[in-house]
């Protein structure tokens, strides 16, 4: 087997495996393979960010809703990274990999250090959060199995000092 058809994470070239519309200027692209490169900080238009919802259908958050499935190996990259040369996204890594097993053992190994921040942005908890933000249903199939993550924004508070009300909880 050589390099450019392997399937593992080392492949320095990412091969297209599936295309999937979403919408009528979207798409969903998964690709096996490639650098093993991810984002430090999410980007303008992450999805993960609480101020950038709306920006991809709904449909584009059920095709890869399977990324923040337990033990799941495939990943949600980020979109401007492209497919020719992807990248994993930072808002996926601080949300949602939680329970990803290609990020775990990638964690596990050195190739993703602990070097990925929010840049100040509030993100969604998890992926059924974000899925929901922008338009799929809180009752879809696609986003039942997502797995919650142990990320809250209170935990992001170490004061306590939340903005909400006491009896919002």
């Amino acid at each position: 087997m050589t390099a450019s058809d392997s399937q593992g994470p080392r492949s320095r070239r990412a091969k297209v495996v599936r295309v999937r519309p979403a919408g009528d200027d979207h798409q969903v692209v998964t690709t096996h393979g490639g650098p093993g490169v991810y984002r430090r900080e999410p980007c303008d238009d992450c999805p993960w960010r609480k101020d950038a919802v709306n920006v991809f259908p709904a449909e584009a958050f059920r095709h890869s809703a399977s990324t923040a499935y337990d033990a799941a190996q495939e990943t949600f990259a980020c979109h401007q990274s492209g497919k020719e040369k992807p990248a994993l996204c930072a808002g996926f890594l601080l949300r949602g990999a939680e329970h990803n097993l290609s990020v775990r053992i990638r964690l596990m190994t050195g190739d993703i250090a602990d070097d990925v921040h929010d840049g100040g942005h509030a993100l969604h908890d998890d992926y059924r959060a974000m899925a929901i933000a922008n338009g799929v249903p809180p009752d879809d199939p696609a986003i039942a199995p997502c797995r919650e993550s142990s990320y809250s924004e209170r935990d992001a508070d170490p004061d306590g000092d939340c903005e909400e009300e006491e009896g919002e909880r």
